[in-house]
């Protein structure tokens, strides 16, 4: 029995060892980090908001339900203090952003391009009830000045470029009737159960940016939890997409922690 403890000794004081090496290499290197004014973060949280007009059209009746969808950020951005002071630094992340809603409206004159019976498409002017699925999912880059109020406290804002990878603008229209081609046009109803069906999925702009505004609080020694609102300031609609005849911007507030190293 003697004879094994020996070895067993050294296996555990190599393991010990091997692990104190470990802890002050990060140790070490968060040192070097801090004395060059880099700091890094990865970050997860929720979005919550909205696609929307602004202000609302007039052909925007009335918002008869708003629900939300699970819209989950992934983030790591790398920040640079630029001062000796660390208050004042600028950053530069890449986000993994999804955005998520479903709402029903109460619409007048709201331009329309519904699936037909017969597989095809109409398109006019509608009146009645619209629900809508918006879900989009980009590649974010936000580049954000950085000011640090105290030692917990930061707050940040900047522009962020966004590229959807995958997005969806559908839903249906129900109670109300179809005026095609215009306003003064031939009219097509639908009552109770019957609906028609609308994608305009396809017409989504790929790129995008706005504006990002947040803060930050550190809850402990590497631990933040963070709050940033993002705004967008381009149409998520193409160009030349005349359907619907007004802009709609994505507005969002993002809720979350990180962990900083």
């Amino acid at each position: 029995m003697k004879k094994h403890i020996k070895p067993i000794l050294a296996l555990l004081l190599c393991g010990f060892t091997q692990i104190s090496h470990a802890q002050s290499s990060e140790h070490k290197g968060l040192i070097w980090l801090a004395s060059h004014g880099l700091a890094y973060e990865v970050k997860a949280g929720i979005n919550i908001g909205g696609t929307s007009p602004l202000p609302l059209p007039k052909e925007i009746r009335s918002l008869d339900s708003y629900s939300p969808g699970l819209a989950i950020t992934l983030e790591g951005n790398a920040t640079k203090w630029i001062d000796a002071q660390q208050k004042w630094g600028v950053s530069l992340g890449i986000r993994l952003d999804s955005k998520d809603m479903e709402t029903k409206a109460s619409v007048k004159n709201y331009g329309m391009e519904i699936f037909s019976e017969t597989g095809g498409k109409i398109k006019g002017l509608w009146t009645g009830g619209v629900k809508t699925k918006v879900k989009m999912s980009y590649l974010t880059i936000p580049v954000l000045a950085n000011y640090r109020i105290s030692s917990r406290w930061k707050v940040m804002a900047g522009p962020y470029f966004s590229y959807m990878m995958n997005g969806e603008f559908s839903g249906n229209v129900y109670e109300g009737h179809l005026r095609t081609p215009d306003a003064s046009g031939s009219r097509v109803n639908f009552e109770g159960e019957n609906m028609a069906a609308y994608d305009f999925s396809d017409n989504l702009r790929h790129f995008q940016w706005g504006l990002q505004v947040g803060g930050e609080w550190k809850a402990y020694k590497h631990l933040n939890v963070h709050a940033d609102l993002t705004w967008g300031l381009n149409d998520i609609f193409e160009k030349d997409f005349t359907t619907v005849s007004f802009a709609m911007y994505p507005i969002y507030l993002n809720l979350g922690f990180g962990y900083e190293f």
